[in-house]
């Protein structure tokens, strides 16, 4: 009993374990440029500053409108990674990953929150999620020409 119990622990830790590390794997891809910064402007989301706020500031954590922010910003932008330059309309496998991650994470930032704890790195992990999603939306975006423009750069002139 005590065997299978033991196995049962060291298996759903190294699933967490393996989880996390292709997600972080999924994270580091680099882009050709910032795509993310008119996808921001265009649809008015707010996890860089939720971002620039943490990070240079060092200002507390507000978690009611951070938590709001995020989940705002996430819903946004899973709606744009199905549906704006999409022909398939649906999730790729590394999107799909991102999106149980920044779930996960959405839970243990809750936990922390209860069990007073640091609620910063998991704030910034969340930032940098909804970042590379921006991303690959600006990416696909740009690809698509109105005349002699790209889509990102008729946003970056609204």
């Amino acid at each position: 009993m005590f065997g299978a119990c033991l196995v049962l622990v060291i298996s759903t830790g190294l699933f967490f374990f393996y989880f996390q590390v292709a997600c972080q794997r999924v994270l580091r891809r680099r882009f050709d440029r910032e795509y993310f910064l008119a996808i921001v402007h265009a649809n008015r989301l707010e996890f860089p500053v939720v971002r620039m706020t943490l990070e240079e500031y060092e200002a507390p954590v507000d978690y009611p409108r951070v938590r709001m922010t995020l989940k705002c910003d996430y819903l946004a932008l899973t709606y744009l990674l199905k549906n704006a330059a999409n022909v398939n309309q649906r999730y790729s496998r590394d999107e799909r990953l991102l999106i149980l991650y920044f779930n996960a994470i959405s839970f243990y930032l809750v936990a922390c929150h209860w069990l007073r704890r640091q609620e910063k790195p998991a704030i910034l992990r969340l930032t940098a999620i909804l970042q590379y999603f921006a991303n690959v939306v600006g990416e696909r975006v740009s690809t698509i020409r109105f005349g002699n423009l790209t889509a990102s750069d008729y946003l970056l002139n609204l």
